[in-house]
């Protein structure tokens, strides 16, 4: 639905698939996505504010990955789950998300285009701050900045999407830093 209720209903079809896999397979290691992108472009937030992931940790998550790359979205990450005792869930950050037609049978797939304009341009104001959605390919120095802010609130894992169109990022981010690089590539088979 367009709040997104079941991303956080303890008896949804993720959160119980997750138990499910983690009793039949307990060394399993399952990362979710947070995504919004299904269900709403404002995301899926309690009236005080608050962030609902807690109850994706809570279903047996090992790795949360908030791919809406907004700044300060791992550090609140961070405090939210530690403070729920999930200190042992990592964080695997969209460091370097960049735009691509990679991308779109998968938002066609899930009717998940923005209700106006493209993710290439599309703006988030956080705050004061306003920054594009996805990244400018042509400035590896901002993967840097990204990567830096990301470590600096609790990253426990970089990501870089697509991967293999950004294999200088990857060589790029693996050269300063000692967290471990993720690539994720979108492939569309016919």
């Amino acid at each position: 639905n367009p709040t997104g209720d079941e991303a956080y209903n303890d008896n949804g079809l993720v959160p119980r698939t997750i138990r499910l896999l983690k009793d039949k397979y307990p060394d399993l290691v399952i990362y979710t996505d947070v995504s919004l992108d299904p269900y709403s472009s404002d995301g899926i937030v309690r009236e005080d504010g608050v962030i609902m992931n807690d109850e994706t940790a809570r279903a047996g998550a090992d790795v949360v990955s908030p791919s809406d790359m907004m700044d300060q979205r791992v550090g609140a990450l961070r405090a939210a789950l530690d403070a729920e005792g999930f200190q042992n869930v990592s964080i695997m950050s969209y460091t370097a998300k960049y735009a691509s037609s990679f991308y779109g049978p998968f938002r066609e797939a899930l009717d998940s285009k923005p209700r106006f304009g493209d993710k290439k341009t599309f703006k988030l104001t956080f705050g004061t701050l306003d920054k594009s959605y996805q990244m400018d390919p042509g400035n590896y120095r901002e993967a840097l900045v990204e990567a830096r802010l990301d470590e600096a609130e609790g990253a426990d894992i970089l990501l870089v999407k697509p991967g293999l169109p950004y294999l200088d990022i990857i060589h790029l981010l693996r050269n300063n830093t000692s967290l471990p690089i993720a690539a994720y590539q979108i492939l569309h088979l016919s």
